[in-house]
């Protein structure tokens, strides 16, 4: 984020355009729908929460593939980091890990409809900020093994994004932009929001 200014510099007009796009192309990535059809067990969509991420994946039975949906998901979101790095562009970073992020909320290949931002937001953390990275895992387990809900766990380790950031991170206005990700996170998780009020939520491990 420093050297805001840069970004918007003629030269560096292409440069920008083309990280955000391809970014967000990457994030797009619908890494659950194909992992679950590439292993004969249909779309992913039309089982469970309908969801493409881990956690419904998991409710196919298959742990592995949803362990290997959780990584891959996260990856996106910090390869895109990782190659506007070895590009020589730090300013470029966050935007990056942002336009990943909105690559998997709203990919193009799935008409707009995606995922939930979890394990995204873990890898940009963790390409980031790696402390809040590790900071958001102990809070996800320790919620996740005491309620049984992922989305509970989700819900309440992203709000301590922001602050980790702020306290981690060499540059703390990354952390108003963290802010701004966990609020996303929140309006994708607004169904399952008003479950876990409703006490109608699936827990962890549960099919259907």
């Amino acid at each position: 984020m420093n050297g805001l200014f840069a970004l918007i510099s003629p030269d560096s007009l292409g440069v920008l355009l083309a990280v955000m796009l391809g970014s967000y192309l990457l994030g797009s990535i619908p890494f659950g729908v194909v992992l679950t059809k590439a292993a004969g067990l249909g779309d992913i969509r039309a089982i469970g929460s309908g969801n493409i991420g881990a956690t419904n994946v998991l409710r196919t039975g298959k742990k592995g593939l949803a362990f290997a949906t959780l990584v891959l998901d996260g990856l996106k979101g910090t390869a895109a980091i990782l190659i506007v790095r070895q590009m020589g562009e730090p300013d470029f970073e966050m935007i990056a890990g942002v336009c990943s992020f909105f690559g998997h909320l709203y990919p193009v290949w799935l008409r707009f409809k995606g995922g939930k931002g979890v394990a995204t937001l873990l890898g940009i953390l963790a390409a980031l900020c790696w402390p809040a990275a590790l900071g958001f895992i102990v809070l996800w387990l320790s919620t996740a093994y005491l309620s049984r809900y992922s989305s509970l766990a989700a819900l309440l380790a992203s709000l301590a994004v922001p602050v980790m950031v702020y306290y981690f991170s060499p540059d703390g206005s990354e952390a108003f932009v963290f802010a701004f990700l966990v609020a996303l996170l929140w309006h994708k998780h607004s169904a399952n929001i008003a479950r876990l009020w409703a006490g109608t939520e699936g827990k962890i491990g549960a099919k259907g």
